[in-house]
């Protein structure tokens, strides 16, 4: 069978290799000149890092078994802490699942809630459960049962760095569902202070960068570049892909590309599906890469710090590479900030986007060295948003999908934004084509 895949990101890769091993002739089709999608690498002061994703789940485990099928070392993050910037300091983040506190006696000793909310969040126990028939968003549901300070200083800086977007927008169904899960038991608090302790690390990465699994996954793939798809109809022998001028025949089609691109790829094929991939929300934001030739003492040990948005802080989080990654501190002193939440994009002028990371840099972790260089990566429209509701958009999009035989979605816009999530949407669509 003749397949065709419109779009090189993970998702797109993950289904073209799962179709190539089953035998079936595979074609993927690039719009721009690399692989990858946000999975990216640049050199920045002579050595190659990550400018997009640099981390997947460890405890999901698409990401870390794909990685160890195709002969990519994976590696760990190191015993480095995170910290949110909060009223003025650095507080260690308490464990939490989503905000949901796993450790009270932390979340009282990190300084983070005021006593009064920390007596909120103590009395959680003696609520009734959560009404878990009607979904609702991770913000409220936290707010309602641990204050709205919760919601504010812990939830929110920890999902603007999975989604960049707004916890009381985003749904638990959709983004959380152990949430609610933990809700029918009851007490949220007690629930999850009940779950067994796990050595098992949470995030993983690749020695080298992320960069090199999707590399790894294009060898031997017919990849093309430079080729933007433009619309796919479906034909009575199977299916028409153009791109400009030019046109491509197949017996299926996987298109895992972002869902406002879907959108305008099948308005004519399956245009029910179309309106509704349009009504996917995204979120854009940019990632600013530095080189310094040295960094405060201090700062060992950490690795990296949240903001939430009431610090109202140009920046929504740091990462310290060097410390946070062993192979990344051999190559140097490296740091990144992230800027731009859903409905608040980064400002289109580079030298801002540096000079407001700087600032910030300087005032939360007291770094005043000038940097050796810098990379400024713009990730337009790259994180689809999780609404209240998604998980029935979803439903009725893969519904209208369903009426167009061989036809496949993939990607972030529908049951995660990892990395993992995105491979397990590329095996889904190949199981379907297959």
């Amino acid at each position: 069978m003749r397949v065709i895949v419109v779009g090189a990101g993970i998702a797109g890769l993950s289904a073209a290799r799962d179709l190539s091993l089953k035998g079936h002739r595979v074609t993927v089709l690039e719009s721009s000149d690399r692989v990858g999608g946000k999975v990216r690498g640049e050199s920045v002061a002579g050595q190659l890092v990550d400018v997009g994703a640099e981390a997947m789940l460890n405890r999901r485990p698409e990401g870390v078994a794909l990685a160890r099928e195709i002969g990519l070392e994976v590696v760990h993050p190191t015993d480095a802490k995170s910290s949110i910037w909060s009223r003025g300091s650095l507080r260690p983040i308490p464990r939490s699942i989503m905000g949901v506190p796993l450790d009270l006696a932390g979340l009282e000793s990190s300084g983070l809630l005021s006593e009064e909310t920390l007596e909120v969040v103590r009395r959680e126990p003696t609520l009734p459960p959560a009404d878990t028939d009607v979904d609702t968003s991770i913000g409220d549901l936290i707010a309602a049962r641990f204050g709205d300070e919760t919601a504010d200083r812990l939830a929110e800086p920890l999902l603007a760095g999975v989604y960049a977007g707004h916890a009381r927008s985003i749904s638990v169904a959709a983004a959380a569902p152990q949430l609610f899960k933990l809700a029918e038991r009851g007490s949220l608090l007690e629930a999850a202070a009940a779950l067994p302790s796990s050595t098992v690390p949470v995030f993983a990465g690749i020695e080298g960068g992320m960069s090199r699994l999707p590399a790894a996954l294009a060898e031997g793939l017919d990849v093309r570049f430079d080729v933007p798809v433009t619309k796919v109809t479906r034909t009575a022998q199977g299916f028409l892909v153009e791109a400009g001028d030019e046109a491509e025949t197949a017996d299926a089609v996987v298109v895992a590309t972002p869902a406002p691109v879907a959108a305008r790829l099948l308005a004519s094929t399956a245009p029910s599906a179309a309106r509704e991939l349009a009504g996917i929300e995204t979120a854009s934001v940019a990632v600013v890469t530095f080189a310094f030739p040295d960094l405060p003492a201090a700062l060992a040990g950490k690795s990296g710090f949240l903001v939430p948005p009431v610090e109202d802080c140009a920046i929504k989080a740091s990462t310290f590479s060097f410390a946070k990654w062993a192979w990344v501190g051999e190559r140097g002193h490296y740091l990144r900030t992230s800027i731009g939440r859903h409905g608040e994009p980064p400002s289109d002028d580079d030298d801002r986007l540096v000079a407001d990371s700087l600032a910030a840099l300087e005032r939360i972790a007291g770094i005043t060295a000038k940097p050796s260089d810098v990379h400024v990566q713009r990730w337009p429209d790259a994180l689809p948003q999780y609404p209240v509701g998604h998980l029935d958009r979803v439903a009725r999009i893969r519904g209208a999908v369903r009426g167009v035989p061989g036809l496949a979605l993939a990607g972030a816009s529908y049951d995660g934004v990892g990395i993992p999530a995105t491979i397990g949407s590329g095996h889904r669509a190949a199981n379907a084509i297959a």
